[in-house]
């Protein structure tokens, strides 16, 4: 288990980020933040990673995570919502999606991959956020609706160029990433 991480977890939802900080606040220093304006405040260059909502009033986590990414924060985000993935997620730079209900385990989980994967090389870590989009896109869509989307062709073709690069880093990675990367190929 990973420990000791600075997780910001934000949801204009005080019940539900109160909540996911209570059952990660054992392990790990835990913030929190009702809106996409005090999530903003909160991230610094300390933050290790952000379970961020994304239908949020005033500010949406779409805008909050675009505007950390600005910022160049050296942090993973985890868009942890209710709303439904769609074609949209692919111009979000996103490390992992999670959809609601989300459990204290689910929680755990992504922490650990997460952390694993920031020790990847970056080409690595974008490999992954890239399969983790079509992933998503795969579970929510029909296979006809992505067989003639543009975006969603060019998103192939990007993660068939991360593969290419990836071939020489093999021997970085752990058995369970291992075990995905080499389904992918």
């Amino acid at each position: 288990m990973v420990d000791d991480l600075n997780v910001l977890v934000v949801d204009d939802e005080s019940g539900l980020a109160d909540l996911y900080a209570v059952w990660l606040g054992d392990d790990h220093e835990v913030e929190t933040a009702y809106s996409g304006q005090e999530a903003l405040e909160e991230v610094t260059a300390d933050t290790d990673i952000v379970f961020l909502d994304r239908r949020m009033p005033q500010m949406s986590g779409d805008e909050v995570l675009t505007t950390i990414r600005s910022r160049d924060v050296d942090c993973q985000v985890v868009m942890a919502t209710g709303a439904p993935p769609d074609f949209d997620i692919l111009d979000l730079p996103f490390d992992a999606y999670l959809s609601k209900p989300v459990t204290e385990d689910d929680l755990t989980a992504v922490i650990e991959r997460l952390h694993r994967r920031s020790t990847y090389d970056e080409v690595l870590q974008d490999y992954f956020s890239l399969v983790s989009r079509r992933a998503t896109l795969q579970a929510e869509k029909q296979p006809e609706n992505l067989e003639g989307d543009d975006e969603y062709a060019a998103l192939l073709d990007q993660i068939e160029t991360r593969q290419k690069e990836l071939e020489s880093l093999t021997d970085q990675l752990d058995e369970e990433d291992f075990d995905v990367f080499f389904t992918e190929l």
